[in-house]
């Protein structure tokens, strides 16, 4: 349930301008001047055009590779959207930002910045795009829902249906699509039954997810499609008022009756939630099983020690780049030095985790995936305060995913040669289409 799931938040603009529209800072007195645009000057930085081009298997972003090297602090412009933006890849830097409570997520609405898809993915009231004491305040809701007894319950759900899909799987024989019947299946289930929805609406929230989390649909298309999802979620908070049952979303309605949160607060982060868990975990198990099949020293290590399991599962959410582009921007409420750069107030910042993750200042030989390797923390779900809320839930799903697929499966190996594994377009988080298997 990452809070950067909105993959920036440019609107359709004209690419050429060079200027970033002013913003209103919280130190600025009405007659003051507007923030300079990022680095005036004749010694500007060479701004990066970034075309985030879909890249297929476990390619890396070649653009993304080489400023994490040569310009840690760089400028870039994307596709979409107005002016340029910073772009943060080091590791220890990304940590920097995403710490520093001058770097704002809330500025970035009603703000064009330059990114990569056409329409505003966050929602402008969403938990994505606000800061503390609000964003402090929504992020407890969800926590205190994530109770000892509810997660017990989860995992215990989690690891029974997986055994039931696999199983499914194998007896309906090979070749089968792991996506179709498993690393689909699993994720929808786990969160119908974490938020409440019901079996028969996780079709039409799955057709809702493929266009938000679009980079090629629309503004006009995506809006449609956020007011239907809204639609639906005010319905059913209203059922759950009046027939509350043990599940989060009853949890987050009753709070909205309270006045804890605003009805468009409930709306967008049941969005959010429901927008990572189905493309989050399926992209990612199913990504992580391609990695396994295609490394196969890796996986014979893995299988000669099923103890590695939780160090593998690190190790690939580290090693996969999952998503195509960047997350979310932040705007810098003041000067602040990071690195060589002084990014000025106004300027929009981005960082990236996928960059951070291969950081060869920090993980020694960076591209090779290695299920036995020990040191830092990988940045998979962020880092700070917009760390993501659904971490351990997503992290929990995966295991469970490869723990059954190698016990039940000892054979296991794609049914097509890797070039011919289809990989999805048009979205902003990376992985296979369909990922056919024998064993």
């Amino acid at each position: 349930m990452s809070e950067d799931a909105g993959a920036g938040t440019g609107v359709p603009g004209s690419a050429a301008t060079q200027d970033v529209r002013p913003v209103t800072l919280p130190h600025m007195r009405p007659g003051d001047a507007p923030a300079p645009p990022p680095c005036g000057g004749a010694q500007d930085p060479a701004v990066h055009h970034w075309p985030v081009d879909h890249l297929d298997g476990l390619s890396f972003d070649p653009l993304l590779h080489r400023l994490l090297r040569e310009e840690p602090v760089a400028l870039v412009r994307m596709r979409f959207g107005e002016g340029h933006a910073w772009l943060v890849t080091r590791y220890h830097l990304v940590k920097e930002v995403t710490s520093d409570a001058r770097f704002s997520r809330a500025l970035t609405v009603g703000r064009p910045v330059t990114g990569m898809t056409p329409h505003n993915v966050a929602p402008a009231q969403g938990i994505g795009r606000t800061d503390a004491p609000d964003h402090t305040r929504l992020r407890r809701l969800v926590a205190q829902a994530f109770n000892r007894r509810r997660t017990a319950a989860l995992r215990a759900d989690t690891e029974r249906t997986a055994e039931r899909l696999v199983d499914t799987m194998m007896r309906r024989g090979a070749p089968a699509d792991l996506a179709e019947h498993v690393t689909g299946p699993l994720p929808e289930h786990v969160i119908g039954r974490l938020l409440g929805v019901p079996a028969a609406d996780l079709g039409r929230l799955q057709e809702w997810r493929g266009v938000i989390l679009s980079t090629d649909h629309t503004p006009a298309e995506s809006s449609a499609v956020k007011a239907d999802i809204a639609a639906y979620f005010r319905e059913l908070a209203a059922h759950r008022l009046a027939h509350p049952e043990d599940d989060l979303f009853s949890e987050l309605s009753a709070a909205q009756d309270r006045g804890e949160l605003s009805r468009p607060e409930l709306i967008s982060l049941t969005v959010m939630i429901v927008l990572n868990a189905l493309d989050q975990v399926r992209n990612q198990s199913t990504t992580m099983v391609y990695a396994l099949l295609t490394h196969p020293g890796q996986l014979a290590a893995l299988r000669a020690d099923p103890g590695l399991l939780p160090s593998a599962v690190e190790e690939l959410l580290r090693f996969i780049p999952q998503r195509n582009g960047v997350g979310m921007p932040r705007i810098a409420t003041e000067d602040v030095r990071v690195g060589d750069v002084t990014i000025r107030a106004g300027d929009a910042v981005y960082v990236s985790y996928l960059a951070a993750n291969r950081d060869p200042g920090v993980f020694e030989d960076p591209d090779r995936l290695d299920l036995t390797r020990d040191g830092a923390p990988n940045l998979a779900f962020g880092h700070g305060p917009h760390y993501c809320l659904g971490a351990a839930l997503t992290r929990m799903q995966c295991l469970t995913i490869l723990s059954t697929l190698l016990r039940k499966a000892p054979e296991l190996r794609l049914a097509v040669p890797p070039e011919q594994v289809r990989w999805r377009r048009g979205s902003i988080n990376r992985g296979p289409r369909t990922l056919p298997l024998a064993w």
